[in-house]
């Protein structure tokens, strides 16, 4: 006797949940109340925080050079926390006058931990650095910390800049420094009020004054004092001195010292000039170029939600609005909730988008509305649940973890509708006049009978996800979010089919199931799919191999697709970071931005401009003073300009045709975002500057993890700035000859003017004095010493002495400055030195002190040094930033790495000692590859032993996984055919699909398997005839749940695929591969697994020579099946008719709804694609416009035409010709050929630039194409490397010769999307001809548009 079947735990919880409906539906009712809450109450922002853990050390000391920054401050603090526990890296910044060091932590460090870490370290510290110099932290905040910027503006001209600065110093900054979540409100631009005196050397010395005197008594006359109290009659008095500087007439009566008489001598009476002027700054501010102005940066606290705090700003500042003082207003420049609200919509709406859809495709599928709507009510629900752990967890709802519901949206209601299928079949073969406690205890079994194969499912679509929880660093800040939301929303939906499904389901006792051989949608698959297969089973090795072709199909197309990091995330603000020389001053770094921002202001897309030169006052900013940060915000792409769009209807629809068609396919578009930033590059062409665009969040992003701003950069590690500089110059001269380079820029590490104050200690020796006497006289008479601060209420304010500018603008002015020395002494040691009290005590008494010019002192003369110094880890470093545009990154970096080797590293340019490090964008791919490369594996490893414990065998494991290949070809084919590059967003969709295409042939083989064994439990597997007929059945009865549930996934990602809006970079990536591979994942699993399953279960049956049976047709077939489900679940058999005989009218009716149906959905998608052909200017137009190709390319425009003599006609001629011969002979794959070609093109090309005058307009570019010759080569490969570079430059030669010269019209323009990128070249004649890959794909390429 079998042994009795005993429940399993999950089978025990449907069994219970679908006998107590009421307690189900009480507990999922309040989940999904907790899940609403949490929803509510979860905090918002547009991406994860992606910084890294950071803690900033930033140490003024006022006046100092760089170098000495450097050696005391900077080099200490570095040395001695890299060893601090949990520490990464350690990057310092040595400035003019500042030190910055970034600390940056290993993943999962408490920040609040780091900064105690630091602190303990930099006490141990106390006594290396330099007298007065004291360490303070940064904010505590992230690297992305920056979310508010605003600007003060007065265009009644009531407040100047110095009132504007003194308003937020004191009292606007503090007020937003109070909100919760804020930790810091950083100034710049604008002028600080400063107390200045300025000195007259002549009246020094005719009252032999010494300026330490003059220090000391400033400092005197500065102070308040408390007298204790005083009682006067029961009456206490508080006693103070009252003797703080308030105006300048107090410090113009200061007294510096007494004449020979003992007349005093007042501060007036040695000065020069006494008035209120500007501290010195190293920032500035500007808005929308119309002058400077003071500008706010609002730094977000860690851990805080964003999109709180930026409201509490905005409150804040209506609420304060009554009290800015008159005719001043607050401009916001840059706001991140606009951001994140965006970003929330677009995710939103593609997740209703996306239920939507499924809901419609389940009802379709199912064609019962109630067991639809019991599937389709676990959507909202399992949405719902996912936001409790996100809540508990601290996820935020963001577009990532978004994103891991939407792709999920397809899938969530596959365990409840598999159930619901399954209560259909069981009730379909159940003995008819059955009671209502009958039928649904065939319920409960249909649906236990599921609760295994449903658990490993989930399991197998959690373990997939496993490669991405094992990203580190930014990308799993950035995709673990998904994953862990994406997990949640599978788990609740898991959750619910076990519980709230069989309780729904269970109410299912008095349905109607329409039988599968009436459903409508079965009998059009059956008729289609079973000839299919039944062809399938007589030639299976051959479909195997068409298979197999497919799937290698894919290789070269793999190899041709780009790489990036992660795909770009559109901010809707362009972030412009230019660069200029290091010796700008700050004027000229004013003027140079107030030009940048008036020619930004004046693109109609712009909506206000806020540029910033230098650093803001705050310690997360360590820009130098030649470094932009312009923030353009821009205005909804709605107001942006319209641009022309060739149409396929363009060249020959009359008018009246055209008219119609453009309001399916527009013949306008709204200027694409890479457009707009090559317009603006193009117009910020100012010389000495290099740009470089970015957004703000990237960017803050890529300068705190690798500390370089643009998508490449170039790390030069050595021992001497001065080689550095060299070879950091060397290396951007070799960058800017690579294709897609947009700006290659070194910093230049000693490009700093100084001018060197050298004291010469014989000559200070024979005065009795000692270096820091006179180096002290060069710090207040020529630097200018913050004396002492006023104290003005809130407000404090620095009083500086030096001498006035006139009297210190040259080195011979320099010489004059006097040093006071002591006569008393003569040359005696400390006591003839002068200090300062000693200066005091015998100022104005003419019998012990001279004044001595500093030119007898010291040596004065100009050098170059730093401008600012960095450091990582204690090695010396220059950077190298890299601007890419038109090109993939990995394809960028590989060429740029080739160029780099031959020309920098194989010529013996690297000294030994020195290394490059390539980082950027680049050192995350890299990081990505390696740990991708030994995760996956083991994941593939995991899902099979998953899938065994499940089938226990590993043959049909092994078919199963073969679902994976099938999947990967199609995803491989839909990235090249949307020009989509491979990305970490690409590989996660890729590694989603992964689950979802076991799934996928999981199906099938359970299928296929009921089959076998229904056959062998009927004693009827005998021979492969008999095979083949169980295999063709499982294959064709159960196609139409088998293409359900791909369909709900497939249609339920397209909302994501074609979604817009802020985030839509990413989700279409990841949407795009899952949508390829379950396509052909479908297609080859229904063609392929029914092949191989024959062979591996053709062991089992004996294989019998002689003439097939007669094929039985697909209606003998079903009967002979349905016979043996009928007797294996105990019903009678009855003489029903034929499963194709002509079904009841219900079943007609319900027919008509489903076409109705069909058309209502395939409607639907058409008018979604034209959506969103008009929201995103289309597909790929052929012919396209050149423009859309070069990056640097203009759109046609109406040129003047060009008259040309009869030489320069011939010699373009010839030109034209030779370029075609070259093109002819890698087309051909004629290596000879090439190199008889190649250098008569060079003798073409240089004849062209000697015949056309320097004043034409082709001379340009016929210079720029005479940069790229063609030389001979050993092979085909490296003919094709050279040629690109020569065509890229030559067709846009052609392009504009071809607008104005009507003679040239015939050349033809052509790009190939599979060569590297641009991929264009010419030809004058004859049928396409592709000179990248010649005869492998001859006809491979696109027209332009010139």
């Amino acid at each position: 006797m079998p042994p009795e079947h005993k429940d399993s735990l999950i089978e025990r919880i449907i069994e219970w949940s679908a006998r107590n409906k009421f307690m189900v539906f009480m507990l999922v009712g309040a989940l999904f109340a907790g899940g609403i809450h949490s929803m509510r109450n979860t905090p918002l922002d547009a991406i994860p925080d992606l910084s890294d853990v950071q803690v900033i050390v930033f140490t003024e000391w006022e006046g100092r050079s760089p170098n000495l920054v450097e050696d005391q401050v900077t080099y200490p603090i570095v040395t001695k926390l890299v060893s601090a526990p949990g520490v990464r890296v350690v990057r310092g910044y040595s400035f003019f006058g500042y030190s910055f060091v970034y600390v940056i932590f290993e993943d999962g460090t408490d920040i609040y931990w780091a900064r105690s870490r630091v602190l303990e370290y930099i006490q141990g510290l106390t006594g290396s650095l330099p007298p007065g110099v004291t360490p303070t932290l940064g904010p505590d905040a992230t690297g992305v910390g920056w979310g508010f910027q605003y600007a003060l503006v007065d265009r009644s001209g009531k407040n100047d800049l110095a009132q504007l600065r003194a308003f937020q110093d004191w009292h606007l900054r503090y007020w937003l420094q109070s909100i919760e979540g804020v930790a810091e409100v950083a100034t710049f631009g604008g002028f600080e009020k400063q107390y200045q005196v300025e000195l007259d050397p002549d009246k020094l010395a005719a009252y032999n004054v010494p300026i330490t005197a003059i220090v000391s008594a400033i400092r005197a006359a500065n102070n308040d004092v408390g007298g204790r109290e005083l009682e006067r009659f029961g009456t206490t008095y508080l006693v103070r001195g009252r003797g703080y500087i308030h105006s300048l007439e107090d410090l113009r009566l200061v007294v510096v010292g007494a004449d020979a008489r003992g007349t005093p001598i007042l501060l007036r009476d040695v000065a020069r000039n006494i008035a209120l002027g500007p501290e010195m700054r190293r920032g500035a501010g500007d808005l929308d170029g119309e002058g400077e102005t003071v500008g706010g940066i609002v730094v977000v606290r860690h851990g805080q939600n964003v999109l709180q705090v930026i409201n509490r700003i905005k409150q804040r500042l209506e609420e304060i609005q009554p009290s800015l003082p008159e005719g001043v207003e607050i401009v916001t420049t840059y706001d991140r909730s606009d951001l994140i609200q965006r970003s929330i919509q677009t995710l939103t709406r593609t997740i209703v988008e996306e239920s939507i859809i499924v809901a419609i495709v389940i009802v379709m599928f199912l064609l019962d509305f109630g067991g639809a709507v019991r599937a389709i009510v676990t959507l909202p629900i399992a949405v719902a649940l996912a936001f409790i752990p996100m809540y508990f967890m601290g996820v935020t709802a963001n577009i990532m973890s978004l994103a891991g519901i939407a792709i999920s949206i397809g899938v969530l209601t596959d365990e409840a509708v598999a159930m619901v299928e399954n209560v259909h079949k069981r009730l379909e073969h159940a003995p008819p006049g059955l009671t209502r406690r009958q039928r649904q205890e065939i319920i409960i079994a249909a649906c236990k009978q599921l609760g295994k194969p449903l658990f490993f499912a989930l399991l197998v679509i959690t373990v997939s996800f496993l490669p991405v929880f094992t990203l580190e660093a930014q990308e799993g800040r950035m995709f673990k979010p998904l994953a862990y939301t994406k997990t949640f929303t599978m788990a609740g939906a898991a959750l619910l089919s076990i519980t709230l499904g069989p309780a729904l389901i269970a109410l299912m006792t008095g349905a109607k199931v329409v039988p599968e051989h009436r459903h409508p949608i079965s009998r059009v698959l059956h008729r289609l799919y079973y000839p299919w297969v039944s062809a399938l089973m007589r030639r299976r090795f051959l479909s195997i191999v068409i298979a197999v072709i497919a799937v290698v199909s894919c290789v070269p197309v793999y190899k041709r697709l780009g790489s990036e990091f992660m795909p770009p995330l559109n901010e809707g603000t362009i972030l412009f970071m230019p660069t200029t020389l290091p010796t700008v001053s700050i004027a000229e770094a004013t003027r140079l931005m107030q030009i940048q921002d008036r020619i930004l202001k004046s693109f109609p897309e712009v909506a206000t401009v806020h540029g910033k030169a230098g650093r803001a006052e705050t310690a997360t900013d360590p820009a130098p003073m030649e470094m932009f940060e312009t923030v353009v915000q821009l205005k909804p792409q709605k107001e942006w300009r319209r641009v022309p769009q060739k149409r396929w209807y363009s060249d020959w629809a009359p008018e009246w045709l055209q008219s119609g068609l453009r309001r399916i396919w527009p013949d306008v578009r709204p200027i694409t975002w890479d457009e707009l930033i090559a317009e603006m590059d193009a117009a910020m062409t100012i010389p000495g500057q290099v740009n470089a665009w970015t957004m703000p969040i990237k960017a803050r992003t890529d300068m705190l993890t690798t500390g370089i701003r643009t998508p490449v950069g170039i790390k030069i590690f050595g021992t001497d700035l001065a080689t550095i500089s060299r070879l950091g110059e060397h290396i951007e001269s070799v960058l800017q000859t690579v294709p897609g380079t947009r700006s290659a820029y070194s910093e230049r590490t000693i490009g700093g003017l100084y001018i060197d104050i050298v004291p010469k200690r014989a000559e200070i020796a024979r005065y009795g004095l000692n270096v820091e006497d006179v180096l002290m006289v060069v710090e207040t008479a020529i630097g200018g010493m913050s004396v002492d601060p006023t104290v003005e209420g809130r407000e404090r304010y620095s009083i500086n002495v030096r001498y006035s500018r006139e009297l210190r603008d040259s080195i011979d002015d320099l010489k004059r400055v006097l040093v006071p020395v002591s006569l008393a002494m003569g040359a005696a040691g400390s006591e003839g030195s002068m200090g300062s009290s000693a200066g005091a005590r015998s100022a104005g008494s003419g019998a012990n002190i001279a004044q001595i010019p500093l030119g007898q002192l010291v040596d004065i003369y100009t050098t170059t040094g730093p401008p600012l110094i960095k450091n990582e880890d204690g090695a010396l470093t220059g950077w190298v930033y890299v601007d890419v545009a038109g090109r993939d990154i990995g394809g960028y970096v590989r060429d740029a790495k080739r160029a780099i080797d031959e020309k920098i590293i194989d010529a013996g340019l690297l000294p030994r000692g020195y290394r490059l490090e390539w980082t950027g964008q680049y050192e995350y791919m890299l990081r990505v590859r390696e740990r991708l490369q030994v995760i996956v594996p083991l994941t593939l490893a995991l899902i099979f032993v998953l899938l065994y414990m499940n089938f226990k065998s590993i043959g049909a494991t092994l078919i199963i996984l073969l679902s994976i290949p099938f999947a990967i070809t199609g995803s491989i084919w839909l990235l090249w055919l949307m020009d989509y590059n491979l990305s970490i967003a690409v590989w996660v969709g890729i590694i989603a699909l992964a689950g979802l295409a076991a799934q996928t042939g999981t199906v099938m083989i359970i299928y296929l398997d009921e089959a076998f064994h229904a056959y062998q439990r009927a004693g009827r597997m005998k021979t492969q005839h008999d095979l083949f007929e169980a295999i063709t059945y499982g294959a064709v009865q159960r196609v139409r749940p088998k293409l359900m549930t791909v369909a709900t996934t497939i249609l339920g990602l397209f909302p994501a695929l074609w979604a817009t809006g802020a985030g839509a970079e990413a989700i279409s990536r990841i949407a795009a591969p899952m949508i390829g591979g379950l396509i052909t994942s479908t297609v080859l699993t229904l063609e392929i697994v029914p092949a191989i399953y024959s062979i591996w279960r053709g062991r089992q049956v004996e294989w019998v020579k002689g003439p097939r049976p007669p094929k039985k047709s697909w209606e003998e077939l079903s009967r002979l099946f349905t016979e043996l489900e009928r007797r294996e679940h105990g019903a009678v058999p009855s003489p029903t008719p034929a499963p194709e005989s002509p079904a009841p009218e219900r079943a007609n009716g319900t027919k008509w709804v489903l076409w109705l149906g069909i058309a209502v959905l395939l409607a639907a998608a058409i008018g979604m694609v034209l959506w969103n052909r008009r929201s995103s200017g289309g597909a790929r137009p052929v012919p396209e416009p050149i423009s859309n190709v070069i990056t640097n390319a203009t759109a046609p425009a109406a040129l003047p035409p060009v008259e040309l003599t009869a030489d320069e006609r011939r010699t373009l001629d010839e030109l034209l010709k030779a370029a075609d011969a070259v093109s002819a002979a890698l087309a051909s794959d004629n290596l000879e050929q090439f190199n008889q070609a190649a250098p008569v093109l060079t003798r073409a090309l240089n004849s062209a630039v000697d015949t056309f005058p320097a004043d034409h307009p082709w001379s340009p570019l016929l210079l720029r194409t005479a940069e790229h010759p063609l030389n001979v080569v050993g092979d085909l490969v490296e003919a094709r490397e050279q040629f690109l570079p020569f065509s890229t430059a030559f067709v846009e030669l052609v392009t504009i010769v071809r607008r104005q010269d009507t003679a040239s019209a015939r050349v033809k323009l052509y790009r190939c999307p599979m060569a590297p990128k641009p991929g264009l070249w010419m030809q004058l004649e004859g049928p396409l001809r592709n000179p990248y890959f010649g005869s492998e794909m001859l006809d491979c390429g696109v027209e332009v548009i010139p």
